[in-house]
């Protein structure tokens, strides 16, 4: 994976999608080219307080920024990516009030992306692909990406959002915390209420969510692949600071743990 150097690059739009969650597409050159979905790119502020960047998720072939942020969103002609973030502290404050026009510093594509894993899908494959809450946007770029028998499980605290977006990809299925929407309770139950049945998992949310996603497909016996998210610094796995433990030894760092970013 080659890594693009830190540019400044044009914000193309902004659209608030609920009060604390804002879809921005950037013009971003080569990241758009290589970005694969599950990617994220790193968002630096203009502040001289705020010196490390924020990590956000590509979410689709236009792609989508979470300061480390993971893009949602890609366009290859436009040269564009989309980003999706929630309002969360200073720095995505800071770049939640950028208008149209302004640019923001701009690092990626980072990590791992899903492709390799699902060269082999097709529409003979049951894809379960399942978000939660700012998760949710990452997951929209692989559900676009795979060409399989998608049944696709967003999980929701109170407000929906982006969730019209993942119909045309798949059977889409909510699960909310009050049940106001779709199913009362998690993304599980969402799953189990629904009788869905998978021949791989993806998925992207809260460690608790996760956690909960490893021991369903533990207990029947399903690979699934998931995508953590950690506090970050350099985000290109020099610094140990996104760290988790794991079973495997790391190669850099000799240790039982896995650099999340990588």
């Amino acid at each position: 994976m080659s890594i693009i150097n830190k540019k400044p690059y044009r914000i193309i739009s902004k659209e608030y999608l609920a009060d604390d969650i804002v879809s921005m597409w950037i013009e971003s050159g080569n990241i758009a080219a290589q970005a694969k979905p599950g990617q994220f790119v790193s968002v630096y502020t203009d502040s001289k307080s705020e010196l490390l960047p924020r990590p956000i998720s590509i979410a689709k072939k236009g792609g989508i920024l979470r300061l480390f942020i993971s893009i949602c969103d890609y366009d290859t002609k436009k040269g564009a990516i989309r980003l999706v973030f929630r309002i969360a502290g200073k720095g995505t404050a800071e770049l939640a009030a950028k208008e149209p026009g302004e640019y923001a510093a701009v690092l990626g594509p980072l990590g791992n992306g899903y492709a390799d894993v699902t060269a082999d899908f097709d529409s003979s494959k049951r894809a379960l692909i399942i978000g939660g809450g700012i998760g949710i946007p990452p997951m929209l770029g692989l559900a676009e990406h795979l060409k399989a028998d998608n049944k696709i499980v967003l999980g929701y605290r109170d407000v929906l959002f982006m969730n019209e977006e993942f119909e045309p990809y798949g059977d889409v299925y909510i699960a909310s915390e009050d049940g106001k929407h779709g199913t009362k309770g998690n993304v599980i139950d969402a799953v189990k209420a629904n009788d869905i049945r998978a021949d791989a998992i993806f998925a992207c949310g809260p460690m608790p969510m996760l956690k909960g996603i490893k021991a369903y497909a533990e207990e029947n016996g399903i690979p699934a692949w998931v995508s953590l998210e950690e506090k970050m610094a350099c985000g290109i796995g020099a610094c140990l600071a996104c760290v988790c433990k794991s079973a495997d030894i790391d190669s850099h760092s000799m240790v039982h743990n896995k650099r999340i970013c990588k």
